[in-house]
């Protein structure tokens, strides 16, 4: 048993996932032992061809990469690989010094290829093929990445609390969900860590510039000294071996140093884009037969000057017009694959000379978005309108949030509107109508901005805040003054997504309430077979679910509402007074989703002297029955409003409690002057929870 139990840990500690994860730090460890122990020329020659392997894998990675992020871990290579040279830096050093004065192959074959074939054998060839590829590293390519580096993070950090607001837009509006909220919020805060870490790891390729130059410098004066005193060489002869193998030294380090920079500033200098850098090289530069055709004509142009070497300046514009042809006959066979041929119609008799029929009659769409002819791309699904997918994630968060399935959104062209205007009907009717600019983006105002920002002043269509709409070059300057920033579709979807919700009763139809009950009834049957239609016509039930969503109340817990119904039915076929006991059976979910996370709750009362004249107003009770005196109604309303303030100033929800005879009647009675009050029955509220009257409405 002991036998088998160690194999199987033994096992288990050489599974691949334990090698993957033991890989780095072995790795990290093997590299700082070449700076303490000495290494053969052999392994000299294995590592450094590593190394240049390494590099080239690292530049292909970079180039296959499709965003920044794709390469997260690009930082910490940096470090490996910057590590890695300067420990074969030292390691060759010390076996330059100590074999130096036995010939050019003392450091292996790698570094005399470098120092001796690559360079000719000539040092000051040599010396300066060093110097130039160390200043195109040190100076151009490092330089320019650590700037783009630190410029991306300083405008990542500075973007981020609007990405933010702009996350929760889209969560609060339906198009997108909790898991992808996170992992946007998520990839944001790994992007400005990202350029950062990118900015100060571009100092370590930075300090392997310069750090080469200077074993360099070390490596030939401490040559000189070892073959000379140490070896009794000759100076001319020292100075040629330990010269040469110092330059191969430096070149078989450079060269990999130079491509990992040319790696790091492909991925910090690249625009997003979903392709890769091959892929947007030939796409945008190569593809354009205009483009081509003229640099064709004037490198032609230039090849025909007498003096210069003309056959090249031909063949290579005989060869640009050749691709010109190729990418212009690519683009016509594109264009000729999306022409859709239209089928052959039988011809037909003119309108006026045609009988009225049935399909004249066009029904009316129950739920509407007209568009200018400017927004159709948003909504054109041949275009991949990203509006399409928008709509379709609010009817899905709308079934997921309300409790049932509202009618598809029928949306059509309407040239009678303004290009950039569109409109939302119900039923035919315009509930809502705005504007939205293709291309541009609508920069809202939350209230806390750092600052106005130039653009075309609106308001969000959806709430009513003020907004600008400003240019996609302005989109992170927005960003970072506090602006919430969003593009044209989602402020097309969020009106809608806000218009949905608050006609919620319109949207329940008759065939609505049916395909809800049928839903319901594939896991309770007998539930509803006992209450539609032996108790309850289904016409009742529809009103009692529109009473409910009048007033905000989701329809989720149907087996709640079907329960209670159920109970009382029996007793009376009264929507409104059905609407109240399920009011009553939901209570606990009406006071948590008004009072979140908290046992207390903070209400506006009614005052007893005005609470006894409701009552008598009332008439035993009939919502319908009373009619309230025009003075009493005034102060009543006005009153109302001035609490409801107060609470909102407070920071709590504007709620009315009231007795569950006068529920019914002030709710509709104030629903238009104070649209944001909710009113509550005292029935209605858990006895779980404290009550605190934070105002009084009195006469």
């Amino acid at each position: 048993m002991a036998a088998q139990q160690n194999v199987q840990d033994f096992r288990q500690m050489f599974s691949p996932k334990n090698i993957r994860q033991l890989a780095a730090p072995i790795l990290l460890l093997l590299i700082l032992s070449m700076m303490v122990l000495p290494l053969p020329a052999f392994a000299l020659d294995v590592l450094f061809t590593f190394n240049i392997a390494l590099s080239m894998i690292v530049l292909l990675v970079a180039m296959y990469t499709r965003k920044p992020l794709d390469f997260s871990a690009f930082p910490t290579v940096l470090l490996v690989t910057t590590l890695l040279r300067l420990s074969l830096n030292v390691a060759s050093t010390r076996v330059v010094l100590m074999d130096g004065h036995t010939g050019p192959d003392a450091a292996g074959k790698v570094i005399e290829a470098f120092g001796h074939f690559l360079v000719g054998g000539n040092t000051t060839v040599g010396v300066v093929v060093f110097i130039i590829l160390t200043v195109i590293n040190f100076v151009v390519v490092t330089k320019g990445a650590g700037r783009i580096a630190e410029v991306g993070a300083r405008f990542t950090l500075d973007a981020m609390p609007g990405k933010q607001m702009a996350i929760d837009a889209d969560l609060s509006a339906g198009l997108i969900d909790d898991k992808e909220a996170k992992r946007r919020r998520t990839e944001i805060s790994q992007e400005a860590e990202f350029y950062g870490a990118m900015d100060g790891a571009s100092k370590f390729v930075r300090g392997d510039a310069v750090a080469g130059i200077l074993v360099m410098i070390i490596n030939i004066i401490g040559g000189l000294i070892v073959g000379i005193i140490q070896h009794n060489m000759e100076f001319v002869r020292a100075l040629n071996n330990y010269t040469l193998l110092t330059l191969g030294d430096g070149l078989v380090a450079q060269l990999p140093s130079l491509i990992v920079s040319i790696a790091a500033a492909m991925v910090v200098s690249r625009v997003g884009d979903d392709r890769d850098i091959g892929d947007q090289l030939v796409g945008q530069m190569f593809l354009n037969p205009s483009v081509l055709m003229l640099a064709a004509m004037l490198l032609g142009l230039l090849g025909l000057i007498p003096g210069m070497p003309n056959v090249i300046f031909l063949l290579i514009a005989g060869g640009l017009f050749a691709l010109s042809r190729i990418a212009m006959k690519r683009q016509r066979m594109m264009q000729e694959g999306e022409d859709r041929v239209r089928p052959v119609q039988a011809p037909q008799l003119p309108q006026d000379l045609q009988e009225a029929s049935w399909s004249d009659v066009m029904p009316v769409d129950v739920l509407g978005l007209e568009v200018g002819y400017r927004l159709i791309p948003m909504v054109d699904k041949s275009q991949d309108g990203e509006l399409l997918k928008r709509i379709r994630g609010l009817r899905k968060k709308f079934a997921q949030e309300i409790g049932f399935l509202a009618s598809p959104v029928h949306i059509r062209d309407n040239l009678e509107l303004k290009p950039n205007a569109y409109r939302i009907t119900l039923k035919g009717v315009e509930i809502g109508m705005g504007e939205a600019f293709p291309g541009q983006f609508m920069a809202i105002n939350p209230g806390r901005v750092a600052a106005p920002l130039q653009g075309t002043q609106t308001k969000d269509p959806a709430f009513g805040l003020p907004a600008v709409w400003v240019e996609g070059g302005r989109r992170d300057q927005a960003h970072a003054l506090g602006y919430t920033v969003v593009d044209a579709s989602t402020v097309v979807a969020t009106h809608l997504n806000h218009v949905i919700l608050s006609h919620a009763a319109d949207l329940l139809g008759r065939q609505e309430t049916q395909s809800l009950l049928d839903h319901i009834a594939k896991e309770s049957p007998k539930l509803v077979e006992d209450l539609v239609p032996k108790v309850l016509p289904l016409h009742t039930l529809q009103r009692v679910l529109q009473y409910l969503l009048e007033e905000g109340i989701n329809i989720r817990d149907m087996r709640s509402i079907v329960e209670t119904l159920a109970e009382w039915a029996p007793r009376t076929q009264d929507a409104i007074e059905l609407a109240s006991r399920v009011r009553m059976a939901l209570g606990r979910a009406i006071v948590q989703q008004l009072f979140p996370g908290s046992s207390e709750v903070g209400v506006i009362a009614l005052d007893p002297g005005l609470e006894r004249v409701l009552n008598q107003t009332m008439q035993g009770g009939q919502a319908d029955a009373g009619v309230l005196e025009p003075g009493l109604a005034d102060t009543l309303l006005r009153e109302t409003a001035a609490a409801a303030q107060r609470q909102e100033d407070m920071g709590l929800p504007p709620v009315l409690l009231v007795p569950n005879n006068l529920r019914w009647l002030l709710a509709r009675f104030l629903r238009r002057a104070v649209p944001n009050l909710k009113v509550i029955a005292h029935a209605e509220v858990p006895e779980t929870r404290t009550i605190r009257v934070a105002a009084v409405v009195g006469t």
